[in-house]
């Protein structure tokens, strides 16, 4: 399996430390010294073993892993899952879209409808979009007011924290690309008849407030890193250098587990199969 532990910890954040996104560069490559064809074969590695890896997590029926995706409009939320997760069991693989609220989620807190989706023993579970767009989103379209938003950092810690005790494994990505990158994302959107279908013209809304979005991210991040739930900031304006770190990461923390096939409760040398 690929060794993944000197690329990985350059961009995961510091527990308690502040998070200022200017400071983080979003075309930055140097974790293969941008030598493309060099990151694809290790990527390609990569996916093998996160696919070996899962099907040690869903076998052992012990841990429970989630990750949680964030991003920009257009940052690559969806081709992330496409590729890093390609030689994956969809057995043991779930994906969870969070939208806007509907009538039966506005009844509960916050935290309901993510609660409902956390992984189960054996599970991997991917949050696309999370609880973070009630301290990002919600807190840039003044949603909520700023004594709300202020306090849900404090309430996801301990949420995470929870979590964490209670065996699930959280890790975090914020997908960071640039204004430049996003337009030419959602231009290709448009030019494209079959993408069309992609692109939201309330996202040009939301384009108009990046640093509102930047300040935003930054605070939840800073706020939100611990050692049981960090977060990792991943330049995904090359998308080919964005799947690399995902996955380098996730293959890392699973390496960690030091997961083994159960053995059988049978002599297998005594069976025959006629």
């Amino acid at each position: 399996m690929v060794e993944n532990r000197g690329f990985v910890g350059r961009y995961r954040v510091r527990s308690g430390s502040d998070v200022d996104l200017k400071a983080w560069d979003p075309d930055d490559t140097s974790g293969c010294d941008g030598n493309e064809a060099r990151a694809q074969a290790r990527f390609s590695e990569l996916t093998r073993d996160l696919g070996e890896l899962q099907d040690r997590l869903y076998a052992s029926h012990e841990h429970k892993l989630l990750i949680v995706l964030q991003a920009m409009d257009a940052g690559g939320k969806d081709g992330t899952i496409r590729k890093v997760f390609q030689d994956a069991d969809p057995q043991g693989l779930r994906v969870v879209s969070f939208k806007v609220p509907n009538a039966e989620e506005r009844e509960y807190d916050y935290l309901w409808r993510m609660h409902k989706q956390v992984p189960r023993r054996g599970e991997m579970v991917i949050f696309n979009r999370s609880h973070y767009e009630d301290v990002v989103a919600a807190r840039v379209r003044r949603m909520v007011s700023p004594r709300v938003w202020s306090r849900r950092f404090a309430q996801i810690n301990n949420f995470e924290g929870m979590l964490h005790e209670e065996g699930v494994i959280v890790i975090k990505f914020f997908l960071h690309i640039s204004k430049h990158e996003q337009k030419l994302r959602l231009q290709a959107r448009l030019d494209d008849p079959d993408k069309r279908w992609k692109f939201n013209p309330d996202d040009l809304k939301d384009r108009k407030r990046w640093p509102a979005y930047m300040r935003a991210y930054g605070d939840a991040i800073g706020k939100t890193a611990s050692g049981s739930a960090p977060w990792y900031i991943v330049p995904a304006d090359h998308k080919w250098y964005r799947n690399l770190v995902v996955a380098a990461i996730i293959v890392d923390t699973l390496q960690g587990l030091n997961m083994r096939y159960p053995q059988p409760t049978y002599d297998a040398s005594k069976i025959r199969i006629d």
